[in-house]
């Protein structure tokens, strides 16, 4: 089972890109469950929603508390939670950042890091730092676990129809072509 939790804040749409990247694994056959979290949150707020996916029916309807995955669609959530909180070894990052590599501080159980400035990409696009589809094309190139095409389906599928529809197809394509991916080589020791 492949483990993944969405860090954001209230209004941001972390809830609606977990159930775009559901739809988009059942679209590849893939078992999934995508558990929004809902309580106190207000607008701005940090939020999270998270997501199993798996080859076999899923049982499990909890929280993430041991991420394989962790996706951040708001550049400044890590200063208000700890988002790596859980995160398993050999784990993947991905952040909405206009830093380098070099100015972030990676823990030791991320091998993978995908970094996209969707900030900038969304106020072009949207005209407003709204993040998420931008964020779900940075997934797909990052981690290969789901297809640009399966995430367009899943995006004509959603709520958007008519109103947004073209702009977050744009903004899917910009955060896949727009991301950068590390792998991070960690030292043995001898």
């Amino acid at each position: 089972m492949y483990e993944i939790r969405i860090h954001g804040r209230g209004g941001q749409g972390a809830v609606m890109a977990g159930g775009i990247l559901a739809t988009a694994m059942v679209h590849e056959g893939h078992y999934v469950v995508a558990v929004p979290s809902f309580g106190f949150e207000r607008r701005g707020a940090p939020v999270a929603s998270f997501l199993r996916m798996d080859t076999r029916e899923i049982r499990q309807m909890t929280n993430i508390y041991r991420p394989d995955c962790v996706l951040c669609i708001d550049p400044t959530v890590g200063r208000a939670v700890n988002v790596f909180d859980g995160m398993r070894d050999n784990g993947t990052w991905l952040q909405t950042t206009a830093k380098p590599l070099a100015e972030l501080q990676v823990p030791d159980q991320v091998t993978t890091v995908g970094l996209c400035d969707a900030v900038t990409h969304a106020l072009d696009i949207f005209k407003r730092p709204i993040t998420n589809t931008l964020m779900l094309g940075a997934f797909a190139k990052t981690t290969g676990l789901v297809s640009l095409d399966s995430l367009r389906a899943a995006l004509e599928d959603s709520d958007f129809r008519d109103a947004g529809l073209k702009q977050n197809l744009l903004a899917l394509e910009r955060g896949f072509n727009e991301t950068v991916v590390h792998i991070i080589e960690k030292k043995v020791a001898a």
